[in-house]
């Protein structure tokens, strides 16, 4: 694991875009596991920025989101379809059919997880999945539990994760119980895992991920068996460490 520290926000997404830009000047083709939440808008929009400067070109690349609300229509502001496409898709040329969002109104939502498991295995796997890490230590919806799970699944939301996500919607009552998302074993089959956590908010889930036992109660402490994870941290969210 490597840890990096900056001193603001902005600083943590210049440092992430430019890994996912060597990522994808090396292998024009990757396949990029992709996250949303207020932590990677600065990396998003500085991809974007090189994008529009001539030095990413990002028409030959795969993505895949981690995860998505259940039964939230996919033009609901707070739909993760709506927030790709507002924050990075419809300002970067990659191919709309190169795209991937789980598609968490399918009538049968346990068909559509094993769907989007297969899509990534088609695809050949993930080369780089960019992860943010909730107050709660998840990554993904993979919320804390006895145990961690392999595949793309359903998952219950907690409470704290419930609270989190209230400012994007107008009311608790709004926000959806449930989710779909990439299990932990999805997310440890990337290549490469890159990490980013602003705001001191998340210190205490960070510090857990790092420095306390691995444990399905802190989804995210098992990235540290992955032999590639980079951590991009601010200050604030490494004061605990």
């Amino acid at each position: 694991m490597q840890v990096h520290l900056y001193d603001s926000a902005e600083q943590v997404g210049q440092a992430a875009a430019i890994l996912i830009a060597a990522q994808l000047i090396q292998k024009p083709a990757a396949v990029l596991g992709l996250a949303t939440g207020s932590s990677p808008i600065p990396t998003y929009q500085e991809l974007i920025r090189m994008h529009r400067e001539g030095v990413l070109d990002f028409s030959s690349a795969t993505t895949f989101n981690l995860d998505e609300y259940c039964k939230l229509p996919v033009e609901h502001p707070c739909s993760y379809h709506r927030f790709m496409r507002e924050q990075l898709f419809d300002h970067v040329n990659l191919a709309p059919e190169s795209t991937h969002v789980p598609n968490g109104n399918a009538e049968d939502l346990a068909a559509e997880c094993s769907r989007y498991d297969r899509a990534i295995s088609r695809a050949g796997g993930i080369d780089l999945q960019l992860l943010g890490i909730g107050r709660n230590g998840h990554i993904g919806f993979n919320e804390p539990s006895d145990q961690f799970v392999y595949g793309c699944h359903v998952v219950r939301l907690t409470k704290s994760t419930i609270e989190a996500n209230r400012r994007f919607f107008d009311t608790e009552a709004d926000v959806p119980r449930e989710a779909i998302s990439l299990g932990v074993g999805s997310i440890m089959n990337a290549k490469r895992v890159l990490l980013i956590a602003t705001g001191d908010d998340k210190a205490e889930a960070v510090r857990k991920a790092i420095r306390e036992d691995i444990d399905p109660a802190t989804q995210a402490s098992i990235l540290r068996t992955h032999p590639n994870v980079v951590f991009l941290l601010d200050r604030a969210a490494a004061a605990r460490l």
